[in-house]
């Protein structure tokens, strides 16, 4: 059984959420936090906290033994992006995005 778990319109850009992501991918729930809790950005803890989300709902919801529990599927995926404009010279604007994203964990047990 799958059991996902989402965090949504976090104030990180889904380019730099992707390299955290592509680390824990597959790997088993208590692995993977290890993985984020050395990790050397701290936007690392956001990911963390969506894992262990995801393995708490496993856990609570369809009484799933967390130590049998993978992250099947991960993904971070755009979401809403704040426009702003920076004044330049001579009277000119230019764009700034502060783009934010959406972070997904699917676990599931090791026998699927």
């Amino acid at each position: 059984m799958k059991v996902i778990a989402k965090a949504k319109d976090i104030d990180v850009s889904p380019r730099k959420m992707r390299l955290l992501v592509n680390m824990v991918r597959g790997k088993k729930v208590d692995e993977a936090l290890t993985i984020l809790n050395f990790a050397p950005t701290p936007k690392a803890r956001i990911v963390a906290k969506v894992v262990k989300s995801a393995a708490a709902n496993a856990e609570n919801n369809f009484q799933m033994s967390p130590q049998d529990l993978k992250v099947v599927d991960i993904f971070a995926d755009e979401a809403r992006t704040l426009k702003r404009f920076r004044p330049r010279a001579r009277g000119r604007a230019s764009p700034i995005l502060k783009r934010s994203s959406h972070i997904t964990v699917i676990v599931s047990d090791e026998e699927d």
